[in-house]
């Protein structure tokens, strides 16, 4: 069992950038592949970003390609997301969640956290 916290949300103007923090506890986390997803208003839950247990390896969805940043500390038991370059179409919940496979399905990932609201104005 793994209990994920996000935090870092907020409103910021297209251009911006935003720095997202997921704290995992319970089991060893290093034993987990880590994700974020997020969920635009009225649309879906949709893959943004994965890492591998031991951060070497990292896939990114095309339309946040280059411009943000999956990242994991094993030691504080976290897992980050820097923004940059935001635009308005990334307005959603963005959510942490824990899983076995670096995959971009949402049904690969059984653990969750609650997400955390980002805004970007145009």
């Amino acid at each position: 069992q793994v209990q994920l916290v996000e935090s870092g949300g907020g409103l910021v103007q297209a251009g911006g950038s935003l720095r997202l923090s997921c704290a995992a506890s319970g089991r060893t986390v290093s034993s987990y592949t880590l994700a974020w997803f997020r969920q635009p208003p009225g649309k879906e839950r949709e893959f943004v970003a994965t890492i591998s247990r031991g951060g070497g390896v990292t896939s990114y969805a095309d339309s946040v390609k280059g411009r943000f940043s999956i990242s994991r500390d094993n030691a504080k038991n976290t897992v980050s997301l820097q923004m940059n370059s935001l635009k308005p179409q990334d307005t959603a919940v963005y959510y942490c969640a824990a899983g076995f496979w670096a995959t971009a399905s949402t049904t690969d990932y059984p653990y969750w956290g609650q997400g955390t609201q980002v805004a970007v104005s145009s």
